[in-house]
């Protein structure tokens, strides 16, 4: 059988470990009923399937085990896991993990004092 190939829109794909997010049960979103992967899915409006942006996958373990917290990491930057604690701000997660969030902000205003 030959070897194929198909294509799609990813630009990233986000490991969260499935035994952190069984043990915390939720935790993350408005009203912190959804796991971190699902906050994330519709807090960057990924969509679903090879159309999809983004892909969150759940993976095993990654042997950190934290309490009240999901480790993640973004698949391109495999050095660097993020330890998540539930209820924490979907924005500061996306940045962390290196991911496009298309609501950040407008341009921050820098003061030079040296200047005035």
């Amino acid at each position: 059988m030959a070897i194929k190939s198909a294509k799609t829109r990813l630009r990233n794909v986000v490991l969260v470990c499935r035994e952190c997010t069984k043990k915390l049960d939720g935790g993350f979103g408005r009203k912190g009923n959804h796991t971190l992967k699902t906050a994330l899915r519709k807090h960057l409006k990924a969509g679903k399937g090879r159309k999809a942006t983004l892909a969150v996958v759940h993976t095993p373990c990654f042997d950190i085990c934290p309490k009240t917290a999901v480790v993640a990491v973004n698949a391109a930057r495999p050095d660097k896991l993020l330890i998540v604690p539930a209820g924490s701000d979907l924005s500061e997660v996306a940045a962390r993990l290196g991911l496009d969030d298309d609501r950040r902000p407008g341009p921050v205003l820098i003061i030079d004092s040296a200047a005035g």
